[in-house]
């Protein structure tokens, strides 16, 4: 036995593996108390100020405590010291390995002596898990079945750290939480924790971040206890069985929302509200107008709090609880209208929920929205003339697009109004105006999709050279990625306009992905086709993994954007101008399998819709030219088919997903925020100088 031990230093790594293999057997026939050579070898090297000692070390205790744990047990306490101070060498990802598969071998072996060194334990293990995931995923992957012996052995360990347990599987694994507290029966403890965190007052004097007066709506709050609470019952209610949920979940709801503390009202109506995308059949069907009550009756309550969650969960039912909400329009315009009616004298977070819920519910309404657009139009265009606060500006001109989206034709009224408002912003060449420009830049473009040819082609050829004057003169790719989608509307509009702009446009896209180093195999040339153009970009299948790789680019979006949700601009280009259908049918062989392939493998939201919106305008261009493959339709079909049933991956937890607070990230003209920009003077158009 000792010299099994003399050697072990001094071999390679394979044979110190088989080494502390052959350890663990003796261990099996000699107690560690006989082997006294065994435990001094095991102290000196675990503690040893060589990283590479100490690896080794603990794979020897790993292996002799794996192959005999209980006559460890006299040793439990001091050895559970020694570990939680390994877990904290955060950079040795081998040691830490090691590490915790010791902690699970010994944790069913653990009595009450031990218990509350367990439990210190804790916040150290899920800090070395997240540096074990970063370093090697199929270890961490490994030493998380830490966390199922817990729950096994003693379920008491844990619950003081369920919360920062269930938030840790939620950022890495969130179809373990749901998995596991079916099985281990934890929903109770799970609620009971983080409850109290989601209704919490904040400290004397203070305010929750989503409350405060210089408050955005940007998303800074999302890290916050409160956020982190409710995207657990968010998390749950998208993969839970609602009955199971609803059972403990109701009564801890009820008991908030009846509660005569603000917080207590304003934790309730939180709850409502994340449960209302992954429940929605349930509460569609058993609970949408006692629900739809409670949120009405938080409009006018007393406290601001309280009528900003309202504001809020009013906005999550009217996205995800379609067509049936819509049915309650009477009752909600009219609280909707009031509350804006004083936008200069709210906090800017509340304005800004409050247009988050107005602009869901109206894109669902439809013609139902005409008896409401005189009020909507002066409410908006006020916002946009008389008021000084950008945000608000922006918030106004974003809810301008969510009311055409509905209207359509009913607009024309405002048309011109609304065009003299945006003026000015289109152009503005200053960098506090720019969130507002590419804002207005995106309603200009819903504008030309849903008023009428007739209506918006005198135009259509200014707003191409808009387009192009903004990208020549602007570094910035939210505003690449406006002017892509001012394009596509055009096109529909007006698609002879572009004719003379195709090689400036299609250049300007191809630097575009050239600078993401996307597409290194591509020239860059001013006479490049469009058919090689397009060949090119969609047979890319590692855009994502260069995206990744690229962090210090300042085109964000671009390429993913310009690939998918655009691709009907130069589709119906590429139609209508001098390609063959031949070269079509070839394009559309190479363009669908991508779409359909991007619809069920995408994690972000908003591709996966920009990518259905564009495969629907592919569609609608092309008619029966997309279906000369034989088993196109039924591809399509079972994708569809894949999204209702929500079998694709952007509907499993979501990962980057802002769940509260958030400021328009899905509706279908909101722009997504990017990062600094490079800012030079803009010459003005025509139309809009």
């Amino acid at each position: 036995m000792s010299c099994c031990l003399s050697v072990y230093f001094l071999c390679r790594h394979t044979v110190q593996h088989s080494l502390s293999q052959l350890c663990a057997v003796m261990v099996k026939h000699e107690t560690p108390d006989h082997w006294p050579a065994l435990l001094q070898l095991l102290t000196q090297s675990t503690k040893s100020g060589n990283p590479h000692d100490r690896q080794v070390g603990l794979l020897l205790l790993n292996k002799v405590i794996e192959s005999n744990p209980e006559p460890f047990k006299p040793h439990y306490c001091q050895l559970l010291q020694l570990l939680r101070s390994v877990l904290e060498d955060h950079n040795n990802p081998t040691a830490l390995y090691y590490c915790i598969l010791t902690l699970t071998a010994i944790t069913a072996f653990t009595g009450t002596e031990e218990m509350h060194l367990m439990r210190s334990i804790l916040p150290n293990l899920i800090v070395a898990l997240k540096c074990l995931i970063k370093a090697d995923e199929n270890q961490a992957s490994e030493a998380m079945e830490v966390f199922n012996e817990l729950m096994e052995s003693e379920v008491s360990i844990i619950v003081p750290h369920v919360a920062d347990i269930v938030r840790f599987f939620l950022e890495v694994r969130p179809e373990c939480v749901i998995s596991t507290v079916l099985k281990q029966k934890l929903l109770n403890p799970i609620l009971q924790a983080i409850f109290p965190v989601l209704t919490a007052a904040p400290a004397p004097g203070e305010q929750d971040p989503e409350d405060e007066e210089d408050n955005s709506g940007d998303g800074t709050d999302n890290e916050s206890p409160k956020h982190c609470a409710a995207q657990i019952i968010d998390t749950m209610a998208l993969h839970m069985p609602p009955e199971k949920l609803f059972q403990q979940l109701m009564p801890l709801t009820q008991t908030c929302l009846a509660s005569e503390n603000p917080y207590q009202r304003k934790g309730g109506l939180m709850c409502l509200a994340v449960l209302a995308e992954g429940c929605a059949d349930h509460i569609r069907t058993k609970m949408l107008k006692s629900v739809l009550q409670t949120v009405c009756q938080s409009l006018s309550d007393s406290s601001e709090v309280v009528r900003s969650a309202g504001l809020f969960a009013l906005g999550q039912f009217s996205e995800h609880l379609q067509p049936e909400v819509s049915t309650y329009c009477s009752e909600l315009m009219p609280l909707l209208l009031g509350y804006l009616s004083s936008l200069n004298q709210a906090k800017i977070g509340h304005v800004t929920k409050a247009f988050y819920a107005l602009e869901n519910f109206m894109e669902n309404l439809g013609a139902d929205i005409e008896p409401y657009l005189p009020t909507l139009m002066e409410t908006m265009l006020s916002a946009l003339n008389n008021t000084d606060n950008l945000k608000i500006k922006e918030l106004a001109v974003s809810a301008i697009g969510a009311i055409a989206n509905a209207a359509k034709e009913l607009l024309v009224p405002y048309f011109t109004p609304v065009i003299e408002s945006l003026k000015g912003f289109l152009t503005t060449t200053t960098e506090e105006m720019r969130s507002l420009q590419t804002q207005s830049l995106d309603t200009l473009s819903v504008l030309a999709r849903t008023i009428g040819k007739d209506v918006f082609s005198p135009l259509a050829a200014e707003c191409v050279q808009l387009g192009l004057n903004l990208t020549d003169t602007i570094d910035d790719p939210d505003l690449r990625r406006c002017t892509y989608s001012l394009y596509s509307a055009v096109s529909i509009v007006s698609p002879d306009c572009l004719t003379p702009h195709l090689t400036a446009i299609t250049t300007v896209m191809l630097y575009a992905l050239k600078s993401t180093l996307v597409f290194e195999i591509l020239p860059i040339k001013t006479n490049i086709s469009i058919s090689h153009f397009l060949f090119y970009c969609f047979q890319e299948k590692d855009t994502e993994d260069f995206l990744e790789d690229d962090k210090e680019t300042d085109i964000h979006d671009d390429s993913a954007l310009l690939l998918f949700i655009h691709f009907n601009f130069l589709l119906r280009c590429f139609c209508t101008s001098f390609v063959p259908h031949s070269a079509l049918l070839k394009l559309l062989d190479i363009v669908v399998p991508c779409f359909l392939e991007t619809v069920r493998t995408e994690p972000e939201r908003h591709v996966v819709m920009g990518v259905l919106e564009s495969m629907n305008s592919v569609i609608k261009s092309c008619k029966e030219v997309v279906f000369k493959n034989p088993s196109r339709l039924k591809e399509i079909s079972h994708a569809i088919r894949d999204v209702l049933k929500k079998k694709v991956r952007v509907m499993d937890g979501h990962p980057n997903k802002s769940y509260l607070f958030i400021e328009f990230h899905r509706n279908p003209h909101a722009r997504w925020q990017t990062g600094p920009s490079l800012w030079a003077p803009l010459q003005k158009s025509s139309m809009l100088s």
